[in-house]
């Protein structure tokens, strides 16, 4: 029997979701995948307009099995759509978000000053296998190619870059294939640490471009994360994501407690 995809595990439907096992994230489900699902119904909901920033906080930890997520639209214009989206296990609340989905208006102000990365061809990176105890349960569902020093090595930047694809990605190449793609890799203060330490994101605003035309489907995607701030045990990070032909494809903030 064939393994299930992501596809297969980030399928919402009528708005509910049943949540794999074997996707942990310390005592919760992989934000990724919790973001993924959420976007992926966001989009369900409003035809011919993409989703283009979602806003989202994980309450509490997620569990594998089915789980609702309930949408209420705050306003739908002519070109725009905002809606927030909760989702539900038992009786409590343990992601909540905020989604804006708009139609594609004028491509004429179209660019991207953000400068790009130096992205050594992906074939050419050696594949990393991230498992625990060392990783997180979901880290095997993931194809790691880091470049650079590798985390807990104690080093003086709190930043990394590598290739990122699922093992398993399936067929569609969406908001929520960007959504889990730019969570899978480790928290960047990871990189000076020298032993783990337990982290969680309380908070993750996303803006995806999800321009895959042209591109290989079948090709990891290039993140990019740095550290922005840390205090009171909260550390700020930004993320990116880039196609291998160089166009930005996902921007990403995170907010991480330091549990201990």
């Amino acid at each position: 029997m064939t393994s299930p995809t992501f596809d297969d595990v980030c399928a919402p439907l009528d708005g509910r979701v049943v949540f794999p096992t074997g996707w942990l994230q310390g005592r919760g489900l992989f934000g990724g995948l919790v973001t993924a699902a959420m976007a992926r119904t966001l989009e369900q909901s409003a035809a011919e307009r993409p989703l283009r920033s979602l806003t989202a906080e994980i309450c509490g930890p997620v569990q594998p099995g089915e789980a609702t997520l309930e949408r209420t639209v705050l306003r739908e214009g002519n070109a725009v759509t905002t809606t927030t989206i909760r989702l539900v296990q038992g009786s409590e609340v343990l992601a909540h978000g905020v989604g804006v989905l708009g139609k594609t208006r004028t491509a004429e102000r179209d660019q991207v000053t953000l400068p790009r990365p130096v992205m050594p061809p992906w074939r050419d990176v050696e594949v990393v296998d991230l498992a625990p105890p060392m990783a997180p349960d979901f880290t095997p569902q993931f194809e790691f190619r880091p470049i650079g020093p590798l985390p807990f090595s104690g080093g003086a930047l709190a930043e990394h870059q590598g290739w990122i694809r699922p093992r398993a990605p399936g067929r569609e190449r969406d908001a929520g294939y960007l959504a889990a793609c730019v969570d899978a890799y480790y928290p960047a203060l990871f990189m000076l640490e020298e032993l783990p330490r337990p982290m969680a994101t309380i908070a993750f605003t996303f803006q995806p471009f999800a321009h895959f035309e042209g591109l290989d489907p079948d090709a990891p995607l290039f993140h990019r994360a740095k550290l922005i701030a840390v205090s009171g045990g909260y550390c700020v990070e930004f993320r990116e994501l880039w196609g291998e032909d160089g166009r930005l494809l996902a921007l990403n903030q995170q907010t991480f407690v330091i549990i201990k």
